[in-house]
């Protein structure tokens, strides 16, 4: 079990910064409200995933280079996305393996954490749910279930909230088609995997839907208010924070 820290950083991720910053300022909420001190370095930016994921790693070391030297002292590194968690967590020791860099992107690697994880197995957070009765469903992004494996934690959490029912989608493990740049170059097949997706979760009946990556839910979103489905989507720390407040 890792040590309880007095400090953390934070790694904003470019969707919420640009889209979600209201689900980025409650993940900072949640973890300042277990008394830690929150430090969000201005230097940060993208993780470089899109750049490494298009086949382009060179422009990937120059923005992944940024991070190493933005989030200097250590401190855990605290990320409310799966997806660039698992860039950074995973991808920059293979990205700098055979460079100057190695064993720094080592050590920032091994100093990440997806927030729900840090939630659970650091802090031990114990929630009080102030919320109405609800029923929500839960889509695990594909780098949340397999390259960071913390699924079984944001589950926890919401499992801790007494008046909400989680309703388990039946093809969970799927993609929901966006995949970044994936989305744009296939767009017929991304459209098909986020059609299975809505269609999974509208069989729920839940009245909302949560994940803890902003880019899945941007898709499902869209997705489901083209075809005139009224489930909004959620981020989880956006939804923890406003049932503990009531």
């Amino acid at each position: 079990m890792p040590t309880r820290p007095e400090k953390v950083y934070y790694f904003g991720t470019c969707l919420i910064d640009l889209c979600y910053p209201h689900a980025g300022m409650s993940g900072i909420e949640l973890l300042r409200r277990e008394g830690i001190q929150v430090i969000y370095p201005q230097q940060q930016s993208c993780c470089g995933q899109p750049a490494y994921n298009s086949g382009f790693p060179e422009e990937a070391k120059k923005v992944a280079r940024q991070q190493l030297k933005a989030f200097p002292k250590d401190y855990p590194i605290i990320i409310p996305s799966g997806s660039c968690g698992g860039m950074l967590k995973h991808h920059y020791p293979k990205l700098f393996a055979d460079q100057p860099e190695a064993a720094e992107a080592q050590r920032f690697a091994s100093r990440v954490f997806e927030l729900s994880e840090f939630l659970v197995k650091v802090l031990e957070v114990k929630l009080e749910d102030r919320g109405p009765p609800i029923k929500v469903t839960w889509h695990s992004s594909c780098s949340a279930l397999r390259e960071m494996r913390v699924i079984d934690y944001s589950k926890a959490l919401l499992r801790q909230l007494r008046n909400v029912e989680l309703i388990e989608l039946q093809r969970e493990r799927e993609c929901c088609g966006f995949g970044g740049s994936f989305s744009v170059k296939l767009p017929e097949l991304s459209a098909a995997m986020v059609g299975d997706k809505v269609a999974d979760i509208e069989q729920t009946g839940a009245s909302l839907l949560l994940s803890g990556d902003c880019g899945c839910l941007m898709n499902i979103e869209g997705a489901l208010k083209h075809r005139q489905i009224p489930i909004p989507a959620q981020h989880l720390a956006e939804f923890i924070l406003e049932r503990v407040h009531g």
